[in-house]
């Protein structure tokens, strides 16, 4: 303001009553404050109590360095620097604001303090969404690229093992609660695979889920990972910080793979999580509230790792509220022959032409252990789809481990006399290895001899095969 300016404004205001200064001051829609050299509040205009929803006679007279020891106004009044438009958080009303601080001086002292702020909470709140829409969209891009470079697999479990269904009924009774899930098995069982199904089957099916495999972050980042980080929380944070994984699941689901390869620090993090419902941010100290649910998985034996105190015992105890036991393909064998298919099918798709077993390659599949389990099967019949002279995939297209060594080929007859009889007896061993892959199921033999019913019946009768 230069001198003609301020002496027009001095000669308008000095004939006025005092009180006028405060009506105008009472009509602005920011807060403004104004405190004494020590901190005691001796001035707010009638808006503070609309915005931060506490009467004027409640606040006047109080020091402020009691009530909010980090506002911008008592940085400003022991430095004597000026501050403008910085955002501040007041956390005993719990608002986000924006406003500038300046020094009341006199006799070149600091006497006072004048500051003058904006609620920008919606703001705050529409920025957070806004970067927690990008953050998400980034994910998912990241997922798609991640799901480009990898087979495709199936989109549900396949399977009529008992214990498999029994396993998957729980799981469904399971998806239409909120409680914490533990989900138990060997690697490549497809515990990814049930934790999506549960999650699509749940309330928050609507939302997102957001799946983190613990086992392949590295320690050092997993906090921030899984937690976010504020900005200049560390060298190398991004500007304006980054969202975490619990925060991109709020209101849906987080999938917590490999859980047991965990540190015992970050596991004590985890528990606050579970315990609480809150995180707070790498290098912040601002709580934020989850509404989040829980699956967690690991092919660990947890109860074996709590023993020797490398898995926190109450932490085991959070996530073992409903335990899901995956059981491996070596204990369903009798689903090999589906979940082969359902694998051909999408090798068919690909190839443009229809591809099926032989019955030698069937009889190998079901005889092998399988440590990988289904996703080693996946491999396996993809390597086979790969190098298959025709359309059937025969013991010749598998990988080397799976042949079997040439003692074990059956010779063929030499004499043509021999033919029928040779046929009959492959028909009676395979007819009674199917049986007996099928705990004696006549209906899921039927299904992997690949045979009508009265066909069946016939040969059994035909070979005198007692059941």
């Amino acid at each position: 303001m230069n001198e003609e300016t301020y002496t027009i404004a001095e000669n308008v205001l000095k004939p006025c009553d005092p009180k006028l200064l405060f009506k105008i001051l009472d009509n602005m829609q920011e807060v403004v404050m104004v405190l004494d050299v020590n901190t005691k509040i001796v001035y707010v205009n009638k808006i503070y109590s609309k915005i931060l929803g506490v009467p004027v006679d409640k606040i006047m007279g109080r020091r402020l360095d009691e009530i909010e020891p980090k506002s911008i106004a008592i940085e400003t009044l022991r430095t004597g620097v000026p501050t403008h438009g910085r955002r501040d958080f007041l956390f005993s009303v719990g608002i986000d604001t924006v406003g500038s601080a300046a020094p009341i001086i006199e006799d070149d002292k600091i006497v006072g303090c004048i500051c003058i702020f904006s609620n920008v909470s919606e703001l705050v709140k529409l920025d957070k969404e806004l970067q927690r829409t990008k953050e998400l969209a980034n994910y998912f891009r990241d997922q798609l690229n991640e799901r480009e470079k990898l087979p495709q697999s199936f989109k549900e479990y396949i399977g009529e093992n008992k214990q498999l269904r029994e396993t998957l009924n729980l799981a469904a009774k399971v998806a239409r609660t909120d409680s914490t899930v533990l989900i138990l098995g060997e690697s490549g069982v497809g515990k990814g695979v049930l934790a999506g199904a549960i999650h699509n089957s749940s309330s928050r099916k609507d939302r997102h889920l957001i799946k983190v495999n613990c086992a392949a972050i590295p320690e050092n980042l997993l906090e921030s990972e899984l937690f976010g980080y504020d900005e200049g929380a560390f060298s190398g944070a991004k500007k304006g910080g980054k969202l975490g994984k619990f925060e991109l699941a709020q209101y849906g689901t987080i999938f917590l793979d490999e859980i047991g390869d965990m540190s015992l620090g970050m596991q004590a993090k985890l528990l606050r999580v579970l315990q609480e419902r809150e995180i707070e941010r790498v290098g912040g100290n601002k709580t934020i509230k989850l509404d989040i649910r829980v699956i967690a998985a690991t092919n660990c034996n947890l109860e074996s790792m709590v023993e020797k105190g490398t898995f926190r015992r109450d932490l085991y105890y959070r996530l073992n509220i409903v335990p899901i036991h995956l059981p491996p393909l070596r204990e369903r064998k009798d689903d090999i022959p589906l979940i082969a298919d359902k694998f051909l099918e999408l090798f068919s798709e690909k190839a443009g032409e229809k591809l099926t077993l032989s019955w030698q390659v069937t009889k190998i599949l079901q005889k092998y252990k399988w440590p990988g389990n289904i996703r080693e099967l996946q491999n396996v019949l993809e390597h086979a789809s790969i190098v298959r002279t025709g359309t059937q995939i025969e013991v010749q297209h598998l990988p080397e481990h799976l042949r079997p060594a040439e003692s074990e080929v059956r010779p063929v007859p030499s004499k043509p006399h021999d033919l029928k009889e040779a046929v009959a007896n492959i028909e009676r061993e395979m007819i009674m290895t199917a049986l007996a892959e099928s705990n004696n199921n006549r209906s899921n033999a039927i299904k992997a001899l690949g045979i009508s019913r009265r066909a069946f019946y016939e040969k059994l009768q035909r070979y005198k095969i007692d059941t």
